[in-house]
């Protein structure tokens, strides 16, 4: 689902965000990507939706080569692609419905469909019922839960998340990663950066590490701890 052929990514100012990199995430598998801030976590995931393109080697996500796709088709490469934003990125003089909403209302989608299709997603992370709330009246784990479904309605091959829980106390962070397992369960590719650890130790999961723009030595492969 997910290639990356030793890749490098050196941005405008000189800085090599990522050196050599190879890694692959089979098709409906959950990783984490781990390391410390500035390892290069932010970098791959905007490599996967195409917000950046690699300065050298490949990167192919659903049998497609990034480096192929023309200007014109990101947008509907980008439909395959959920993506979910530590800061939620809502816009809070909109509904939740609205919100999640957003992604349909740009593709075109019919009015029935574009409503059963919200409701289908606000069920999935548990708010249903909620659609007439604006973001700010919910608490922060509701609140993220809203970008997750908003990520999700378009109905994804692949979801990605930057530290989705960094602003999260440990309960609402436990949560939170219930939410993309459940997703995961039923066959969406998850791959989630973050910086913690003992989150990523709870679920046991394969986790990427990068150090300094290059994958570790700890990538490694165990299985699912509840």
């Amino acid at each position: 689902m997910i290639h990356f052929e030793r890749v490098h990514k050196r941005y405008p100012n000189g800085r090599e965000a990522l050196s050599d990199v190879t890694l692959n995430v089979s098709d409906g598998e959950m990783v984490f990507l781990t390391g410390h801030s500035g390892a290069g976590k932010s970098t791959v995931l905007r490599l996967i939706a195409l917000i950046d393109r690699p300065s050298r080697g490949r990167v192919i996500v659903n049998h497609q080569n990034t480096s192929g796709v023309r200007r014109r088709r990101i947008p509907a490469f980008r439909r395959q692609i959920g993506v979910v934003f530590q800061d939620h990125k809502l816009l809070h003089d909109r509904p939740v419905f609205d919100n999640v909403a957003l992604p349909l209302v740009i593709s075109g989608m019919r009015r029935r469909e574009l409503d059963k299709r919200v409701r289908a997603a606000l069920d999935q992370v548990g708010l249903l019922g909620k659609e007439s709330i604006a973001p700010l009246e919910l608490s922060t784990g509701e609140q993220q839960r809203v970008g997750i479904a908003r990520a999700v309605v378009s109905k994804p091959l692949v979801l990605i998340a930057d530290e989705p829980t960094g602003n999260l106390d440990p309960d609402l962070a436990l949560e939170i990663m219930r939410v993309f397992r459940r997703l995961n369960d039923v066959g969406v590719t998850v791959m989630i950066a973050t910086h913690d650890v003992h989150l990523v130790d709870h679920f046991g999961l394969r986790r990427i590490a990068l150090d300094h723009g290059r994958v570790g030595e700890n990538d490694d492969e165990v299985g699912y701890a509840g």
